[in-house]
């Protein structure tokens, strides 16, 4: 089954239809549909969490949000090479931390509580102090409770700027659903119903905070486009009308690419695509077909022409370390369900890499709930005091070559922390050789990668269909 090169309009599938609500005037717009950015290379920035009162699409009334500034999904942007200074200060009910998905940056910064760092708890502020090693385009997000606190808008776009290959434009569309009603009411996040499928969809779909919006971009361009999905649930397929557009990257990781027709995104994919935008006037269709009918997420609506716009730009691939697998040492992992708990035997506590140990987990990132499982172990339940054991312990520089395997029904998108794979293979759904921090497992799919384990530290491997995560579909792996 190709499903990178086809633009059939698929029927069903989990994916549900977005509610349309009624009512007044949307949200905050950011000019022209754009989101708010910032350049923070080699400058200290703050990041605050707290609730905002906040007015999404059609809702009848605001929403409490919790967000990192006036309004959903900031953007931050610096040069490769740059360093990063960013402060969390923790203004919410609970204790947050800031994961930046996709980064191999060092295990103290990754932003794991209890896993690489204590949590930040509500009054207290804690500082990410790193240089991000790859160019890209990549996100952040809490991960704790991070059905709720990712729900409520607690997400972020990190932009890391290639050092060769220029557009005339640099476009930032974030895809997310919302749980709420016509009221504004937040809706659940969590359903046993969901948890135990497919996930629990949202009632409202927007890009960029608002619900099918229009990006005004320049005519007659070439135009650099990322597509993040930072949705807890949603898999789209997602495709362009009005334009051709090559996929340059998946994952921020530059590569040959190809002709888009469509691509698979699940939650926490993202795909940079070049496209040349039609004369003044005309538009480019941004496109889920993976629903009944076609959903259109986003429209780019061509305006003034640029001043002597640029040839199609060149991107320098990705530069990371080729697994060597001739050499690789082989895992397997296995998806599936799983209604029970684990009893763990007393472990000893984990040591950060600073030399500092955890050894306590608390109700906000443990549950009272598993349903999934990984290699047969589900993430513990609430009264479990220690971490589970690690589902592998690797050598620095081992070459791994890990099968997933999917032995249920239900699609899952795998995120590894720390590293970059290679997709080297599926049984299911076809894909060219790619780098990616992310990869979907089809139901009853073996999706074969490969990675060094050239960065140190613990790292977490999850199921990032958030209820699937927070239900016991995580576990973590060390490299020594």
């Amino acid at each position: 089954m190709n499903l990178y090169n086809r633009r059939a309009v698929l029927a069903g599938g989990g994916a549900l239809l977005a509610m349309q609500l009624g009512g007044c005037a949307q949200g905050t717009a950011q000019a022209g549909g754009r989101l708010r950015e910032t350049r923070i290379g080699g400058m200290p920035v703050t990041l605050t969490a707290q609730e905002r009162a906040f007015t999404l699409p059609g809702a009848m009334g605001s929403t409490p949000l919790w967000l990192y500034g006036e309004e959903p999904f900031p953007v931050y942007r610096l040069r490769h090479g740059e360093s990063m200074d960013v402060t969390l200060v923790n203004r919410l009910k609970e204790h947050t931390s800031i994961h930046w998905h996709g980064v191999r940056g060092p295990n103290a910064m990754d932003g794991v509580p209890y896993v690489t760092q204590m949590p930040v708890q509500p009054g207290e502020s804690f500082s990410y102090r790193f240089t991000p090693p790859d160019a890209g385009t990549f996100f952040f997000h809490p991960h704790c409770n991070t059905v709720e606190q990712l729900g409520r808008g607690l997400a972020g776009v990190l932009i890391v700027e290639d050092e060769t290959g220029t557009f005339d434009d640099d476009v930032v569309c974030v895809l997310k659903d919302w749980r709420v009603d016509k009221t504004g009411k937040l809706l659940p996040f969590l359903t046993v119903e969901g948890a135990g499928r497919g996930g629990t969809f949202g009632t409202l779909r927007t890009a960029n905070g608002l619900a099918s919006p229009e990006i005004s971009v320049p005519a007659n361009a070439n135009i650099r486009f990322r597509v993040l999905n930072v949705d807890s649930t949603r898999v789209g397929d997602i495709g362009v009308q009005g334009a051709e557009a090559r996929v340059v990257a998946i994952d921020g990781n530059v590569f040959d690419g190809f002709v888009l027709d469509t691509w698979r995104l699940g939650p926490a994919m993202r795909m940079d695509l070049s496209l040349r935008t039609p004369a003044a006037g005309g538009k480019v269709q941004l496109v889920d077909f993976f629903a009944q009918e076609p959903v259109v997420l986003a429209t780019l609506v061509a305006g003034g022409a640029v001043s002597g716009a640029k040839a199609a730009a060149s991107l320098s691939p990705s530069r990371l370390a080729a697994p060597d697998l001739g050499t690789a040492e082989r895992h397997e992992l296995k998806l599936s369900a799983s209604a029970t708990a684990s009893d763990y035997p007393d472990l000893p506590p984990i040591v950060l890499p600073d030399g500092r140990t955890i050894n306590m987990l608390d109700s906000l990132c443990s549950t009272t709930r598993t349903l999934w499982a990984i290699d047969g172990k589900p993430w513990p339940q609430n009264g479990h005091e220690r971490l589970p054991p690690p589902l592998m312990t690797l050598a620095r520089g081992t070459t791994v070559r890990l099968q997933l395997t999917n032995t249920t029904p239900h699609v899952h998108p795998m995120h590894v922390h720390g590293h970059t794979f290679k997709v080297l293979s599926s049984t299911k759904l076809k894909r060219p050789e790619h780098w990616a921090d992310t990869v979907l497992v089809l139901p009853e799919e073996r999706v074969e990668i490969a990675f060094v384990a050239d960065n140190p530290g613990n790292w977490m491997i999850h199921c990032h269909i958030i209820e699937h995560q927070d239900t016991g579909m995580m576990g973590w792996f060390r490299v020594t």
